[in-house]
């Protein structure tokens, strides 16, 4: 390490995954882009060519009807999707590309938790899985199109008039003797409002700065 300089952790995949969440709900093809888009951020390499293949709106459907991936809430055009619903196509897709067939597949994700998907997505992705804000996806010229695109801008833009008069501020307890004040328009509230996650990854990113 160089003198003066303080060279800060790179954070948990764990924690960047679930930056993620604060983006749902998606529509069907911008689930299948999203998707396609962290596995080829991420750089995970199949060992075998069908694996290759990214997930496609028919691929997501086809696991739907196989009962790998949930249903969506709501029916045709108005079907949505969720933050689990893509831990599901990735998790499929990062054991597919392990070699994993649809029907060991199937067994293996009988009964898991949500918990224990997030976990195994974000550790097979490991610490290359960027965040939503440097998702080259969203970067190329042409890209932030669509839900994906809006939902990544808005909560990246700031919100004129925040802390501004007549503002209404959300407490959030992230420990003993730390308490967060976040305005209700910010997109982290806005868009997410989980403040059980929110208070989670603060807690966390306290607790890499005091890290020994």
């Amino acid at each position: 390490m160089t003198a003066g300089f303080t060279v800060s952790a790179p954070p948990e995949p764990l924690t960047t995954l679930r930056e993620y969440r604060g983006l749902a709900p998606w529509g069907l093809r911008d689930l299948a882009a999203l998707s396609a888009g962290i596995l080829d951020a991420s750089g995970v390499v199949p060992i075998n060519a069908a694996a290759r293949a990214r997930p496609s709106e028919r691929t997501i459907r086809f696991y739907v009807a196989r009962g790998l991936v949930s249903p969506p809430d709501g029916r045709g055009t108005a079907a949505v999707y969720s933050y689990r619903h893509l831990l599901q196509v990735l998790a499929i897709k990062l054991r597919q590309m392990e070699g994993a067939t649809l029907e060991t597949m199937t067994r293996e994700f009988s009964g898991l938790t949500g918990d224990v998907i997030e976990r195994r997505v974000a550790s097979a992705l490991g610490p290359t899985l960027p965040r939503p804000d440097r998702l080259p996806l969203l970067q190329s010229p042409g890209t932030g199109r669509g839900r994906v695109g809006r939902a990544v801008l808005g909560w990246l833009a700031p919100v004129e008039g925040v802390a501004g008069i007549g503002s209404v501020c959300r407490r959030i307890v992230v420990a003993p003797g730390i308490d967060v004040f976040i305005d209700e328009q910010h997109p982290v509230i806005r868009l997410n409002g989980d403040t059980a996650a929110i208070a989670e990854a603060l807690r966390q990113a306290l607790a890499a700065l005091v890290a020994p």
